[in-house]
């Protein structure tokens, strides 16, 4: 009994919950006069068949009219009927459920309540079967008027689209204007759109222009309203159409109840370029060295803020000057130059032209036009017919002369030649240098070469020549440029080798485009002979003897006298005193006095002996020589080599002659000892690290002097290979004992000790593989003299050669490695025995195994 209660109550609650309900669209409605409406209807939760018929009536006051029905077609007032068969009034199934009232053109008479009824097909009678809404047609009282635009525009100037607009003013309606344009078969592409909700929304085409200001909206009196295009483009023309459409706010929505559209004119904008003009002058002939001028004329019809850049061009591709339209100049050179006349105007102006410039000459233009927001783009870009510039080649012309301003009279004067130019023309800007030339003078049959002395070259840079570059560093040759047109060399001391041809060489220079400098013409002048006014001086030399030296200890005295010819007055002179052991051997300078007298010891180098040797002036030609205490080594021939010269003002001394007068000999026969000296070695062969000694003993044979009056110098010498002559002094013993030894880079050393009056010995400690070779030693005996007390250097005297021989021994050498080596592995062998006979004993002690019970093994067997 219970469940039944439940069942009941669960049925009667559904049916409660399931109640019919029928919704029109939700009204007031506002619609136009001639504009199609709609009115939907719709039904749910319903009872019978899926498929639901619906009624619609009019109710004017207290009149129904019955309008149209799904179900039955003669449903409808015969009010309606002609305009239902015609269509202008039918219904619409969108669903089982939903239908569609629908009018074509609206009526003002339409105005009326619309009610939506379904008939009843639920089994029990709940809801609501039909929903009312209100439905208002106003007048159509849209006009929309445009006026016809500009049909041509510049480009750059402006597009107003004027739209006129008027309605009756109805609360609730709602107005909205378009402007859209078509460019050719496009489809309409909106402009701006102002309304319905007073906002503005701008086509996804034209966001760009908006925002840069190209494009704005102008409200007029709330008729005419104007939207205008500043800086049209090419791209703008087209056909404008302007679009009015009313509009209601139903349920949150906005929906538009009328539109009208109307086509405003077609716009075309001509370009710029079209209109763009680009002219040059007529070309012209010039010289080399002249000024191009040319001028580019500029015109063209544009409303819109232009600017113009400029490039001129040569024979089409290479680009002479680039001015931009914010006035940069770029891509040009020193000689090119552009300027802007006025707004339409530009000249280029070329500098000293060369042959290279003449060609066709053409300008290229690029307008550019600025939109509202600042920005710029290029709109046209035109290049202006070629015009020929024709350029003749004119060479530089002028006239060289070149004389001799100063000659030399003597050798050692100076010498000046000049180099003038005149009568120049066609030079203008260029520059001239200069080359100086020589040549021997010899007979014309005898081939000879041309040397460049100087150059200055267009910079009036000294360029000096291969021969002569020593000279004119040294400043003993100046080439210099006195006058823009005058050029001088000087030689400071004209010498033999100076006499000969000169010349000159003017060449002219020209600058170019791109900064060097060109060579355009030279001239050459004919040779100029320079040579010495006076004879070549002539210095003749003679030496005589005025004291012979009989024997040591003697003096020695000779005159060396000048004979000169065609040498200038204030000549000074100099002496060089030559030594010559034989005739033909090899000389030695002795002592020099300078042309301002001041005595130099040469290769006299006994510092006991310096006073011994005197050289002074006796005459104005002649000079005096004198060793006294002449010894042994001083025999031999003696020369003396005299030299002339000059020293202009604020000068050097310059040479001007030369002289070797004839040889005095000193010649005496020696009657003191004779030295001999010999070596010997007690160690001819040692082992490394030991001593080796060499003894040397000097041997006198004749008349031996006493000890105290005898004193010798030795030397010792090593060669480390055998029969050489590259010999290398080891140590050295002067003749009062004083040691010096010769560094060394080995470990061994060496020392020196005298063993008796006429013994000294050489010791080498430490001796090493590179002491073997041949030793020898050398003796250079000082006797004193009893007469007079001064000591005289004898003859060097040498010893023969003994080789010393340093031995490898082998044994010697491994028997303690090999000691060591056998005591250490027995040491080792040794300590690993007791090492292992100690870890058997401590860590290997055998364990007495524990015998197991019997009783144990039972119980297990058991088990």
């Amino acid at each position: 009994m219970g469940k039944t209660r439940a069942l009941i109550l669960l049925f009667a609650a559904v049916g409660l919950c399931h109640c019919r309900s029928v919704t029109v669209s939700q009204g007031p409605l506002l619609r136009v006069e001639g504009q199609p409406l709609s009115i939907r209807c719709n039904v749910s939760d319903y009872e019978g068949p899926t498929e639901q018929d619906f009624d619609w009536t009019i109710t004017r006051g207290t009149e129904s009219i019955k309008v149209i029905s799904t179900l039955d077609e003669k449903f409808s007032d015969r009010s309606f009927q002609d305009r239902i068969r015609s269509g202008d009034i039918s219904v619409s199934r969108l669903a089982d459920y939903t239908v569609e009232l629908r009018i074509q053109e609206a009526r003002v008479s339409d105005s009326a309540t619309y009610r939506c009824s379904t008939p009843s097909t639920d089994s029990v009678i709940s809801g609501n079967y039909d929903a009312d809404v209100q439905l208002q047609v106003v007048p159509n009282s849209l006009i929309v008027a445009p006026d016809t635009p500009n049909p041509v525009v510049p480009e750059g100037g402006s597009i107003r689209l004027l739209c006129n607009v008027s309605r009756n003013f109805i609360e609730g309606i709602y107005l909205s204007l378009t402007w859209s344009v078509k460019k050719g078969s496009s489809l309409l592409e909106d402009l701006l759109t102002f309304g319905p909700d007073l906002s503005m929304t701008v086509g996804n085409n034209f966001t760009w222009r908006y925002t840069d200001g190209g494009m704005r909206l102008e409200m007029g009196n709330g008729v005419s309203h104007n939207l205008v295009l500043s800086r049209a483009m090419p791209e703008d023309q087209g056909m404008y159409v302007c679009s009015a459409r009313l509009w209601t706010r139903e349920q949150g929505v906005w929906n538009r109840i009328q539109e009208k559209t109307m086509e405003m004119g077609e716009v075309t904008v001509t370009p710029t370029a079209n209109s763009l003009t680009v002219h040059v002058q007529d070309g012209s002939t010039l010289s080399t060295g002249e000024t191009l001028l040319l001028t580019c004329s500029v015109s063209a019809d544009s409303a819109a803020s232009i600017d113009l850049e400029v490039t001129w061009l040569l024979n089409g591709s290479r680009t002479l000057a680039h001015l931009s339209r914010d006035g940069v100049l770029t891509n040009t050179s020193d000689v090119v130059d552009v300027r802007r006349l006025g707004k339409w105007h530009f000249q280029i102006k070329v500098h000293g032209v060369e042959m290279s410039d003449a060609g066709l000459y053409s300008c290229k233009v690029s307008m550019w036009v600025q939109h509202d927001s600042g920005r710029w783009y290029k709109a046209a870009e035109k290049i202006s017919d070629p015009v020929r510039v024709h350029v003749i080649k004119q060479i530089p012309e002028y006239t060289v002369v070149l004389n001799s301003s100063v000659n030399a009279k003597f050798f050692g004067d100076p010498t000046e030649l000049e180099c003038k130019v005149t009568n120049v023309s066609n030079l203008r800007s260029g520059r001239l240098g200069v080359s100086w030339l020589y040549r021997d003078a010899l007979p014309s049959n005898v081939p000879v070469s041309t040397q460049t002395i100087a150059s200055l070259d267009e910079n009036g840079t000294l360029v000096p020549g291969k021969m002569y570059k020593s000279r004119i560093q040294a400043g003993l040759i100046t080439a210099t440029r006195m006058e823009p047109s005058t050029f001088k060399l000087r030689l400071l001391h004209t010498t033999d080798a100076d006499a000969g041809e000169y010349a000159c060489a003017v060449t002219a220079w020209i600058p170019t485009h791109h900064g060097n400098w060109k060579k355009v013409a030279e001239y050459l002048t004919p040779a100029l002979k320079v040579s010495f006014a006076n004879k070549r001086p002539v210095l003749g030399v003679v030496a005589r003897r005025l004291r012979e030296a009989t024997a040591t200890g003697s003096t020695f005295e000779m005159s060396c006298q000048a004979n000169v010819q065609n040498l200038p007055p204030g000549t000074a002179f100099s002496i060089l005193i030559l030594s010559e052991e034989a005739v033909g051997s090899p000389s030695r300078k002795l002592a020099s006095l300078g042309p301002e007298m001041v005595l130099q010891l040469e290769d006299w180098g006994e510092p006991g002996r310096r006073d011994d040797l005197m050289l002074v002036k006796t005459g104005k030609r002649e000079f005096q020589f004198r060793i006294q205490a002449v010894q042994v080594t001083d025999r031999g021939f003696y020369s003396c080599e005299m030299k002339a010269w000059t020293k202009p003002a604020g000068e050097d001394w310059v040479e001007m002659a030369k002289g070797v007068s004839n040889k005095v000999q000193i010649a005496f026969a020696h009657k003191g000892p004779t030295f001999d000296v010999s070596i010997n070695s007690d160690t001819t062969s040692v082992y490394p690290w030991e001593t080796a000694k060499m003894v040397c003993d000097v041997s006198v044979s004749g008349t031996s002097p006493t000890t105290d009056d005898v004193a010798y110098e030795m030397k010792w010498f090593l060669s480390r290979l055998r029969g050489s002559s590259s010999l290398s002094l080891l140590a050295s013993m002067d003749r009062w004992g004083v040691v010096h030894k010769t560094p060394r880079n080995d470990s061994s050393d060496c020392s020196l000790e005298r063993l008796g009056p006429r013994r000294f010995a050489l010791n080498i400690h430490s001796t090493q593989d590179s002491d073997a070779g041949d030793y020898h030693c050398t003796a250079t005996p000082w006797i004193r003299s009893t007469a007079t007390g001064l000591w005289s250097k004898a003859q060097e005297v040498s010893s023969k050669r003994v080789f010393l021989n340093v031995k490898f021994a082998l044994w010697d050498s491994m028997k303690l490695p090999l000691l060591y080596g056998i005591c250490a592995s027995v040491t080792v062998g040794v300590f690993s025995l007791v090492l292992g006979l100690v870890c058997a004993h401590c860590c290997c002690k055998t364990t007495t195994p524990t015998p197991r019970s019997r009783n144990k093994l039972m119980e297990l067997e058991m088990d």
